[in-house]
């Protein structure tokens, strides 16, 4: 990291001291200001809440242009990721820094498809929850039981353990994700298959039964690829600032990836899709289509609690580039299914189309998000909208890796620990108890 010839001053009204700051410029994207000595030369922290207008790392992973519509893994646009390539590619260049050629992709889909069975005790962690508790809960738990029984691998210090560990989380997910739902349904866990692609593995774990033959749908298949290269990473947004900053303390990567699933879980963050397909559960339930016009209504007033959910994001001021692509797979799915008469999947469609004409919305560039879309292709697919979130978790955990991996081996990491303006009460004195 150099910092430019220019150099930022921050003066005083009062007359105090000026300080000159160093500046950043990166590849792409605004520059910033080095703050870190600014406690030292004025004894002041800065101020700022949800961390709007901070960079706490540099980071060669993923950048969002939320002005353009734009995301890139390593520089390259997810549009074209989505197309061009699955997500075990998409996992190997997050991770490596390059896609990989034929012989590396062979090599590294071989090595996660190795490791895609779980330790048999984990089905017995399974029993200690009950059958109704929410996937998010057991996904939790039973990431950071990996630690328990992988701790061959839990050196965040070294690399081949980070190496290692970073292939395990890969290719379990899905196998934890399925026996998860498998338990709340109460059916028989389906080992995985070796000879199957990662989603399409995954889709027969979750949907085949020990009776009969289960045959994975391509299309099915390719969407849920989909899924996982669109969700794969999003620069350092809740769930990864909670990775790295768990991850900053030492702790072994399953402990940090547990804490990166116990955040996504919030609805304001990975639980984004359920909460839109939800919301529209709620409108069909209250009359469907006919009634769209009255929840709009509700929508914009200002007095009313209901919110709009799946559309517009935190950082995109455009078009979410992942909701396009997440359209046309929904269209895909909708027709291969024949589930275009659907009446909750007719709802959706007439919601987007109000959202994306109406001037309310436009104006204010409240677009469809990638939450939006997945939800309705999920629940195409027959995954329950309770599950949404953990197939989140899953296809986010490369990126976690690879932003935890990033911060350790960058020389300047050290522990977090953000700083408070505080509004307590001064030092005062513990008055005896018949005095207070």
């Amino acid at each position: 990291m150099k910092a430019s010839d220019t150099k930022a001053t921050l003066s005083f009204s009062n007359g105090g001291d000026s300080v000159e700051l160093p500046i950043y410029k990166g590849t792409v994207g605004p520059d910033v200001i080095d703050i870190r000595k600014l406690y030292a030369q004025t004894g002041m922290f800065t101020y700022d809440p949800g961390f709007m207008s901070t960079a706490a790392c540099q980071s060669a992973i993923t950048y969002i242009d939320g002005d353009k519509g734009e995301l890139l893994y390593r520089g390259y646009p997810i549009e074209q990721l989505a197309t061009n390539c699955d997500f075990l590619e998409t996992c190997h260049l997050l991770l490596y820094g390059e896609l990989p050629d034929q012989g590396k992709k062979t090599n590294f889909t071989k090595l996660v498809t190795n490791h895609t069975m779980v330790n048999e005790q984990m089905q017995f962690f399974l029993r200690g929850f009950r059958r109704d508790a929410h996937p998010m809960a057991i996904m939790t738990g039973l990431v950071g039981a990996l630690s328990a029984f992988y701790h061959d691998s839990t050196d965040i210090n070294n690399p081949e353990h980070r190496e290692i560990a970073a292939i395990r989380l890969i290719a379990k997910m899905p196998t934890l994700v399925a026996m998860a739902y498998k338990y709340t349904i109460g059916q028989p866990y389906m080992y995985p298959k070796n000879d199957l692609s990662y989603a399409g593995n995954f889709l027969h774990m979750m949907f085949a039964t020990p009776c009969e033959e289960y045959k994975v749908n391509p299309v099915l298949e390719r969407a849920l690829d989909r899924i996982f290269i669109l969700h794969a990473d999003h620069e350092q947004n809740a769930s990864t600032s909670t990775v790295r900053l768990c991850g900053s303390s030492g702790t072994n990567p399953f402990a940090a990836i547990a804490a990166g699933v116990a955040c996504l879980w919030g609805p304001a963050h990975g639980g984004a899709n359920e909460a839109a397909l939800n919301m529209l559960y709620d409108i069909q339930k209250e009359g469907g289509v006919e009634k769209i016009g009255e929840f709009i209504k509700k929508v914009k007033d200002k007095n009313s609690n209901v919110k709009l959910m799946g559309f517009g994001h935190r950082v995109y001021k455009n078009y979410d580039p992942r909701a396009k692509l997440m359209q046309e797979t929904c269209n895909e799915v909708l027709t291969e299914l024949g589930l275009e008469n659907d009446p909750l999947f007719k709802l959706a469609k007439e919601l987007e189309k109000i959202a994306l004409e109406d001037e309310y919305f436009v104006s204010r560039k409240l677009y469809p998000n990638v939450d939006f879309y997945s939800g309705i292709v999920q629940r195409a697919i027959g995954i329950p909208v309770p599950l949404f979130t953990a197939i989140f978790a899953l296809a986010r955990t490369v990126g976690w890796i690879a932003q935890l991996n990033e911060m350790i081996g960058d020389p300047e990491y050290k522990i977090g620990r953000p700083r408070q303006l505080f509004e307590g009460s001064p030092k005062r004195d513990v008055q005896p108890i018949g005095k207070r």
